[in-house]
């Protein structure tokens, strides 16, 4: 099959919101029916930075049904804990990749690092209907086991999926993602296949790049902090810009093009399963050991 470049369909600014106790984040989109970024539901941002903003309550103790989230964090921690007993820390560097599959109920406590900031990540990921009420369970990766691949001026740090031969350690997700943290020295370049059916989208949080094809005419490049939404193609390449570096989430996955409900914490494929899941809270028999 031969080569085609995958052009930016769209840019997007993230906005600013405040979710569970007094989180400042920056969000460049969240669940709704239409599901345009279909296998992905939710992307934010920390931008709780300001040490005037006072004192971070995270987000107390939720439910999660039919999803998985995963929180990848440069900066900062978070203290998790669940309904099933897990509890740690995801610190600088690591990711939890949690599959809360029918039901669980956790916690999270967002803590700033030694410069008073918190900066991560946390993606929402669907489930298909098949698997929306199986077992729920986590993959957590500490930093020092992420493989990170250096090439030509490129350093990538595979989460999940695949570059030059590099392999995260994020396995048997369903939606066959690549999640990977980029970062381009000024004036190189990032090359990556991509299967044609993958959504893709790189959320850009430091320096400038140029998405798409390089070395057809002026082409300016698209500067931190935005989402870049990456059109049909097979093939990713991305070049920082002459006198700046370039660092980004690349994040793609497999759409299931199945329809959905999404409910606050819970995104199923009805209203009704909407509904149950809500009854199932109620009467204490949403979360099953």
């Amino acid at each position: 099959m031969p080569e085609s470049t995958r052009r930016v369909e769209q840019v997007i600014e993230p906005q600013y919101v405040i979710e569970g106790a007094g989180v400042l984040l920056r969000r460049s989109f969240g669940p709704t029916r239409a599901n345009p970024f279909d296998p992905f539901l939710l992307l934010d941002h920390f931008a709780f930075n300001d040490p005037i903003e006072g004192p971070i309550r995270g987000f107390p103790t939720h439910p999660h049904r039919g999803i998985e989230t995963v929180t990848y964090m440069l900066e900062g921690n978070v203290r998790h804990r669940d309904s099933l007993g897990n509890l740690g820390t995801i610190g600088p560097g690591d990711v939890q990749w949690m599959t809360s599959g029918r039901g669980i109920l956790h916690e999270e406590m967002p803590q700033r690092g030694p410069s008073g900031i918190v900066n991560g990540f946390q993606l929402w990921v669907n489930l298909p209907a098949a698997q929306k009420m199986g077992q729920p369970r986590y993959q957590e990766v500490v930093s020092a086991e992420i493989p990170t691949a250096e090439v030509k001026g490129a350093s990538v740090r595979v989460v999940a999926g695949e570059y030059e031969g590099v392999r995260g350690p994020v396995t048997e997700i369903a939606a066959q993602p690549l999640y990977m943290d980029v970062t381009l020295q000024a004036g190189s370049q990032f090359d990556l296949p991509v299967p044609e059916a993958h959504c893709a989208v790189a959320y850009l949080f430091e320096g400038a790049g140029i998405f798409g094809p390089v070395g057809n005419g002026n082409v300016e490049p698209v500067k931190a902090v935005r989402m870049l939404v990456l059109g049909a193609g097979n093939h990713l390449r991305v070049r920082a810009g002459v006198d700046s570096h370039a660092r980004f989430m690349l994040i793609a996955g497999a759409p299931f093009r199945e329809p959905i409900f999404p409910y606050g914490p819970f995104v199923m494929n009805t209203a009704e399963e909407i509904q149950q899941a809500l009854g199932d809270l109620r009467n204490g028999t949403f979360v099953q050991g």
